[in-house]
């Protein structure tokens, strides 16, 4: 059902010679390129009319309009079954609790007296948020798009997420309701690039977004890098990943039931074990039989993932050598199950997000942690972060000098210009100064 990689017995190899040896799915976005380039040059061209044609051939369903009427999504939070409301409603709450307090204050630096810089955050003006809406129903992602966004002040916030044949066209009606409960009314019925096109270059319903969030499949990832520089993106989503990291102390059958968990998201999802123990290897092997026979998803989705070779369990000659693993792999997801969890995720230099000790899986991230479960994907953990208020706020400098502070610093600026050979630049402040370098 799964794989096993042995590097037990000779010591790791480093970098990307220990990257090579490690289960990763193939996510080629570079050739869904070609794909999506028509779609989002007909998106640009058409408008509405093309993300309405490009959705009938994709989702199955022809709309009239591509904006939800606000009856449709105040009409979906009435129907929402209680029990999910109250769950949503939790998790929105934990989320705020987190991210409110990632929010970044006005700094003030003196560099010399008379001369300041002053470094304020200012939230980008309006945003597009995507909600996939294939396999499964993401209304968690409402939120972890959602909250965050508003939590960094943006004023405009659309959410789009595929017309669902089953719901007239409409969005799945949970997401519709997610939507309602924060407050989001703003709502198009879209899918794919050209969901990502219609958010970049604007149409008559919908108007252009200075910033593009959310994950998707491998051609919303590509739409993303495609029209990046029109429009800033969070990342390029790749499939869901989880790597567990464990001793002999881990209990088999939680381990089992976290991979699995990620496993039934999607054929393409990664499931991988890193343990120095064969005891805990074999264990696991002989738990996922009857978890996996026991639940949904087992033939479309969790016995290939696990069986495919972005999922392994991979032995390591000891718990030093499965932290140098984890971090070469940087994983969306991390779970450390060892007898010191808490002081071996402190050491952990690679992760979207960490999960310490047994009573931490991922799932209680994925809706309820407090965390964001939006996440670097394919070993992007290495130089990226997950969505955050950060991803909505944008850093200005503003420069702030008396005639004195420029004139004690002219000649470092003029020698320096110089050296460039960009005495245009020195110029501009001799100019100040009757064309003289001020004396020191």
């Amino acid at each position: 059902m799964i794989s096993r990689i042995d590097l037990r017995g000779n010591a790791l190899p480093e970098g990307g010679a220990l990257r090579d040896l490690l289960p990763r799915a193939e996510f080629d976005v570079e050739a869904a390129l070609e794909t999506v380039r028509p779609i989002c040059e007909d998106v640009r061209h058409r408008g509405s009319a093309a993300v309405i044609e490009w959705g009938e051939k994709f989702d199955g369903v022809r709309i009239d309009s591509i904006r939800v009427p606000a009856a449709a999504i105040a009409e979906a939070l009435e129907r929402l079954d209680p029990a999910v409301r109250a769950a949503l409603e939790e998790s929105i709450r934990r989320a705020r609790l987190v991210h409110r307090e990632q929010r970044r204050t006005t700094h003030i630096t003196q560099v010399v007296p008379g001369g300041t810089v002053t470094e304020k955050w200012v939230p980008v003006e309006r945003v597009g948020l995507y909600v996939p809406g294939g396999r499964s129903v993401y209304p968690s992602s409402v939120v972890m798009n959602v909250v965050p966004a508003q939590e960094a002040g943006v004023e405009g916030i659309a959410v789009a997420s595929p017309p669902q044949k089953d719901f007239d066209g409409l969005p799945h009606p949970t997401i519709l309701a997610a939507c309602a409960l924060l407050g989001v009314d703003e709502v198009y019925a879209a899918g794919g690039a050209q969901a990502v096109a219609m958010f970049a270059y604007g149409t008559a319903e919908c108007l252009p977004v200075n910033l593009v969030t959310g994950p998707g499949n491998i051609y919303v990832a590509a739409a993303k890098r495609l029209l990046k520089g029109r429009i800033g993106i969070d990342a390029e989503a790749g499939p869901t990943e989880i790597a567990i990291l464990a001793d002999s102390t881990a209990d088999p059958v939680h381990v089992a039931a976290d991979l699995i968990s990620q496993a039934e998201h999607d054929p393409m999802a990664a499931a991988v074990l890193v343990t120095d123990s064969e005891e805990l290897a074999a264990a696991t092997e002989a738990e996922l039989k009857p978890q996996v026979a026991a639940t949904k998803h087992i033939t479309d989705r969790i016995e290939p993932a696990l069986a495919g070779r972005q999922s392994a369990i991979v032995l390591v000659n000891d718990v030093e050598d499965g932290l140098k693993v984890v971090d070469a792999y940087a994983a969306e997801h991390l779970e450390i199950q060892t007898a010191d969890a808490a002081a071996l995720a402190d050491r952990v230099r690679n992760a979207g997000a960490i999960f310490v000790g047994p009573w931490a899986p991922v799932s209680l991230g994925d809706y309820c942690a407090g965390s964001n479960h939006v996440l670097p994907t394919g070993g992007c953990a290495c130089h990226s972060s997950g969505l955050s208020v950060q991803s909505f706020l944008r850093g200005i400098h503003i420069v702030d000098y008396t005639r004195d502070a420029l004139a004690e610093v002219t000649h470092h600026v003029v020698t320096l210009a110089e050296a460039e050979d960009l005495p245009a630049h020195g110029a501009a402040l001799k100019a100040r100064f009757g064309w003289k370098v001020p004396q020191q």
